[in-house]
């Protein structure tokens, strides 16, 4: 069994659907076919048994005596008339069967004819299917042979039964023949409903059809571009799942050309500082080769500019990991509830080794938020040194946070209005800035890392000139039960 199970698993879709429909349809056809042989055999048998009960009185005692006297030898007729498939005779109480004159054989005696020969009085009659002396079906009456002796004067014989009987071969032939037409009209309706499943499993699973042919396009080209046409007013589960796969070839080809703009930005990013280095290397190195040494103010500069590019190399190596990370949100582990103002304050301190000239003012409220520390404490971070970066020589740094909202104030020449949008765009830089130090990948990886804790940041020119970015957190300003 479980290898039919198995064998059965392996078959083609539209297969296995052709053959369930066909056991189904096989199923119904074969219950309604046994039901209406068995109901055309009940009418048929109860057809024969109106005809023998309504025979019974016809017995009369010339009939009687003739069966008793000469056991078949009179010239009488049964009560059935001269039909050539009745059976009549009278069985004693000894089990001897006396036929009536034209019956058309001795039906085999049984123990329920002697029962109701030895005791008339207590069975009215008996019906059952019996055999022949040759054999033959045939639908059996037995009762009490009740003789008339005139108008309305009739006895009971003692010591005999009156057996009544119709051959079943007429009925026998019609429930065959009957019988071979419901097979073959079950026949022709297993194979219809066999070829109609087919079909209807072919027209069903064409978008399925459709829908592998573009699976293995993309798997054999990785051309995301191709779609699936789906009707607009369709909602099956066939167009929710074409609208699936189109969805997910569109998410695709969208990561895709990101990962490839990503790839391309950070070649370009990273190719400024790697031309330096190897410049600068090369200079070092022909100056050994020749034996003529650089000043010591120029190797000095040499030096510096070397440690300057690998430190801006390592800080971009370092965003493009943290951009690199999947963008799960607040499902990953490494989350937690954290204190938000113990995380600006730690920004702050960094903030002002960086800018040692600057005046840092800070208004700080207990807000806990749930977040990575170390993702939310760099985006602080980040922010507070593109206000450093962009701030004037002694200029001032204005930071608070209330309620959950962190802003950041500075002072500098702020960001032009056409600008703005493009601000959190990766590697992008403002043509004012890109004589600064820096990859363009701050602002970017401040947008990711405040998106994934369920917030939002936005960055405007402030009145009076600077910049103003704002960071909203969903949180509370008490921490939660078990949160120290």
């Amino acid at each position: 069994m479980n290898k039919v199970v198995r064998r059965f698993r392996t078959l083609p879709i539209r297969t296995r659907l052709s053959l369930l429909v066909a056991a189904a349809v096989a199923f119904a056809v074969a219950a309604v076919s046994v039901s209406c042989w068995f109901v055309v055999r009940d009418k048929l048998y109860d057809e024969i048994d109106n005809d023998l009960q309504s025979s019974i009185g016809s017995v009369s005692r010339i009939d009687v005596a003739a069966a008793l006297g000469a056991c078949g030898q009179s010239p009488a007729t049964g009560p059935l008339g001269p039909r050539s498939d009745s059976y009549v005779q009278i069985v004693r109480a000894d089990g001897e069967a006396c036929p009536f004159a034209g019956s058309a054989g001795t039906v085999a005696v049984t123990d329920s004819d002697t029962a109701v020969a030895e005791a008339p009085q207590e069975r009215e009659f008996t019906l059952r299917t019996g055999k022949d002396s040759d054999g033959a079906s045939v639908r059996v009456l037995t009762t009490a042979l009740v003789v008339k002796l005139g108008p309305g004067e009739q006895y009971v014989a003692e010591d005999s039964a009156l057996v009544l009987g119709i051959s079943l071969k007429g009925t026998q032939r019609t429930l065959n023949e009957l019988a071979l037409l419901l097979l073959i009209v079950s026949g022709i309706g297993v194979v219809g409903a066999g070829a109609a499943g087919l079909a209807v499993a072919r027209a069903g699973l064409r978008p399925v059809d459709k829908l592998t042919e573009a699976v293995e396009h993309v798997a054999r080209t990785e051309d995301l571009t191709i779609r699936i046409p789906v009707e607009d007013d369709s909602e099956d589960e066939v167009a929710r799942l074409s609208h699936s796969f189109n969805s997910m070839t569109s998410a695709l080809a969208s990561s895709r050309e990101l990962q490839q703009q990503l790839i391309a930005d950070a070649g370009h990013e990273l190719r400024t500082p790697l031309t330096s280095l190897r410049t600068n290397i090369e200079l070092l190195t022909r100056s050994e080769e020749t034996g003529r040494p650089l000043p010591e103010a120029d190797r000095k500069a040499l030096l510096a500019s070397v440690k300057a590019q690998m430190t801006e190399l390592a800080a971009l190596i370092g965003d493009l990991q943290e951009l690199s990370r999947p963008d799960t949100g607040l499902h990953t582990g490494r989350t937690q509830v954290i204190a938000f103002h113990d995380t600006v304050e730690s920004a702050l301190r960094r903030a002002r080794l960086r800018g040692p000239e600057l005046t840092i003012t800070a208004d700080v409220q207990p807000w806990y938020v749930r977040a990575e520390p170390s993702a939310l404490e760099r985006a602080v971070v980040n922010i507070l040194d593109n206000a450093v970066k962009f701030s004037p020589d002694n200029g001032t740094i204005e930071v608070e946070l209330t309620d959950g909202v962190l802003t950041v104030r500075d002072h500098g020449p702020g960001i032009p209005a056409d600008e703005l949008p493009h601000v959190f765009d990766r590697f992008w830089r403002s043509p004012s800035a890109r004589a600064l130090p820096g990859s363009g990948l701050g602002l970017s990886i401040v947008a990711r890392t405040v998106h994934q804790a369920g917030g939002k940041v936005t960055l405007a020119r402030a009145e009076g000139g600077g910049t103003a970015a704002t960071v909203r957190l969903p949180g509370a300003p008490t921490a939660p039960p078990g949160v120290v």
